[in-house]
């Protein structure tokens, strides 16, 4: 019984070595070896050479079960399954386990095919547009640096954008106390002692938009087209404050918020509501807020679709109450001192104009024809002044003439419109030959800056609005494929005339001036240091100064404790002469009318026609609200063609 037992467990015994190993001896010796020594068997490995020998029918049927499972899982396999196991000639690379994985994993081969085209297409767009490694000229990193000027001027609570160290919450309390603008916080100050005009500022907002219309592509190649839509928007939401933008109808305009009541005073130290000043009759600020409304829908409309359609709408009705209440604002001692308007017709062709653009309306052009008649028989304008071609807050004529020739250049009308529209075109092309040199139609410093403003101070900010006009002109001509325009019997002026002029008024502003100074503010090595800026000349610590306390700083000939990053300053007089006085604000204070001008020459001018940047050189309104035109008009009963066709 004994025996018995024993050859039956050496029969169970054997039967699993030869299933498990088969029968090549070498795999039982590659097994025995990678188990270890025979110490290390266990107890039912162990088998006595004295126990009885299995039957040859117990062997055979063992060898063919272990035979049959072999076949089934296959022999190499399962062989080659053993060596990797255990260790022995495992001789296969990382790199092939890595290959193997993803081969066996169709996830893994999924994101593997994700990232190689993700990393061609980047190629193909970097090779394909190389603006992604643009670098600004001068006059884009002067543009950039300009924008931050609006910054410091905003007022209310800031936005998480506002990155001004020392600037902070201020006008909470406008409009508090007045019974009919419960809400006039926000908006932008003028100039430096933190007074909110309309007036001027509504030239602003659409002159920045006039320059994001028209070069779309360069604030986005330069990173400043958002900041700049929100600078137009911060604006656009404010002057929807100082009017009933919710009734159909318009009964009062508030004008300002703020007097310069001689106190010198941070903004954010003044914490009582301040004066607020409206008016019902003047059609010179309502049509100016028209303009700036639907100037800035058509440049907001890519980002803000909804809030553009909001703007035009109230648009139509401050154009309505501009036309309705005709006359001159005559608002504040402050207003008349400093933003004193000589005439309506150039405020009412400037909207018209504008909400023609914005709606493609041509009642509005009908109207504009009206003003301009007006304008052009000198009832009630200033057209006839010698500084009608200088464009500013003050006058649009220039602008409005501008934008009329754009609509003859680019957008195809009907018969009735051509006398107007070709009568503002020449206009254009006088103003165009007035600001070249040869003609002296203004009167240049010995340094080259045009006086558009004779012997008024503050001539920067007029030099770049006109800066801006000949550097637009001349992209109009390059779009259309016209070399020059016709000054008189000089006869064809090439339009790179037009480049030099604007450049040369710009260059002035950043340095190249007898006093080798730079009038912006952070551009250039020798800035003005005594701004007449109340923000900017008080420190921004925890103490709260009263009017008599900031006199001090006012009168200090101490450099401002903050800098106004982005200001262009009123500048030089005739002589080119420049006295850095903070007490003398016809130098040294900055205003939004000046460095909106400059903001729009600067992206006119900014280089990027390069064929490494290839950029759309011009916007041309992004197809908003207008058709396109084919390159030559034809109206009854004359035909207009490029000076270039002329006989």
């Amino acid at each position: 019984m004994m025996v018995g037992k024993r050859g039956s467990r050496r029969e169970t015994l054997e039967t699993k070595r030869l299933i498990r190993y088969g029968t090549d001896d070498s795999c039982a010796k590659t097994d025995s070896s990678s188990e270890g020594s025979p110490d290390n068997e266990t107890e039912n490995d162990k088998i006595d050479d004295n126990e009885s020998e299995l039957t040859d029918v117990n062997i055979g049927e063992a060898l063919l079960a272990a035979t049959k499972k072999m076949r089934r899982k296959g022999l190499k396999k399962r062989l080659n399954n053993l060596k990797v196991k255990n260790g022995k000639d495992c001789m296969v690379k990382t790199a092939r386990c890595i290959v193997a994985t993803f081969r066996n994993s169709l996830f893994h081969l999924v994101i593997g095919a994700f990232f190689l085209f993700h990393f061609i297409y980047s190629m193909v767009e970097i090779l394909t547009h190389r603006y992604h490694f643009f670098v600004p000229d001068e006059y884009g990193i002067a543009l950039i640096t300009a924008m931050k000027f609006f910054d410091a001027q905003q007022s209310g609570i800031l936005p998480p954008s506002n990155n001004i160290s020392w600037r902070g919450n201020s006008g909470l309390q406008d409009g508090l106390k007045d019974p009919i603008h419960r809400n006039l916080v926000g908006g932008f100050y003028d100039g430096g002692d933190a007074v909110k005009f309309n007036f001027p500022a509504s030239f602003s907002l659409t002159m920045l938009s006039w320059s994001v219309i028209e070069y779309h592509y360069k604030y986005k190649i330069l990173g400043e087209l958002d900041h700049t839509m929100d600078i137009i928007k911060w604006g656009t939401d404010y002057l929807l404050k100082t009017f009933d933008s919710h009734s159909k109808t318009i009964n009062v305009l508030v004008s300002q918020v703020g007097i310069k009541d001689g106190c010198w005073k941070r903004p954010e130290d003044r914490d009582s509501s301040r004066p607020v000043i409206t008016c019902t009759v003047c059609s010179d600020l309502a049509a100016e807020m028209a303009a700036a409304l639907a100037s800035s829908a058509i440049a907001l409309h890519t980002k803000y679709p909804k809030y553009s359609k909001v703007l035009i709408k109230n648009a139509k009705k401050l154009y309505i109450f501009a036309r309705k209440h005709k006359g001159i604002s005559r608002g504040s001692i402050d207003a008349k001192k400093f933003y004193n308007s000589k005439g309506y017709l150039d405020e009412l062709m400037w909207s018209g104009v504008w909400l023609f653009y914005a709606t493609f309306n041509k009642e509005y052009l009908s109207n504009v024809e009206v003003d301009y008649q007006l304008a052009l028989s000198n009832k009630g304008s200033l057209i006839s002044d010698s500084d009608y071609r200088a464009l500013s807050w003050n006058n649009k004529f220039a602008g409005a003439e501008l934008l009329l020739s754009r609509v003859r250049f680019f957008i195809h009308l009907e018969y009735p419109y051509e006398e107007t529209l070709a009568r503002a075109h020449k206009r254009t092309e006088l103003t165009m030959c007035s600001y070249m040199p040869i003609f002296s139609s203004f009167k240049l410093t010995k340094g080259g800056l045009m006086l558009l403003n004779g012997k008024n101070p503050k001539p920067l900010q007029y030099a770049a609005n006109a800066a801006f006009l000949a550097a637009l002109y001349r992209d109009y001509l390059t779009q259309l494929e016209i070399p020059g325009w016709v000054c008189g019997p000089l006869g064809q002026i090439p339009s790179y005339n037009l480049s030099s002029v604007s450049k040369s008024q710009i260059d002035y502003m950043l340095g190249n001036n007898p006093r080798n100074r730079s009038y912006l503010i952070g551009i250039g090595m020798r800035n003005p240091i005594h701004i007449h800026h109340q923000g900017g000349s008080i420190p921004s610590n925890i103490k709260n100064y009263t009017c008599k306390d900031g006199m001090q700083w006012k009168e200090s000939h101490k450099e401002n404790p903050n800098k106004v990053i982005g200001a262009l300053v009123d500048g030089p007089d005739r002589y080119d002469r420049f006295h850095d006085d903070r007490i003398n604000p016809n130098y040294t204070e900055p205003t939004l009318a000046g460095n909106s001008g400059l903001v729009a020459a600067l992206v006119a001018l900014t280089d990027t026609d390069s064929k490494d940047c290839q950029l759309d050189h011009n916007g041309w309104m992004h197809g908003y609200a207008q058709k396109p035109a084919p390159s030559v008009y034809t109206s009854p009963p004359m035909k207009w063609k490029p000076m270039m066709e002329r006989p």
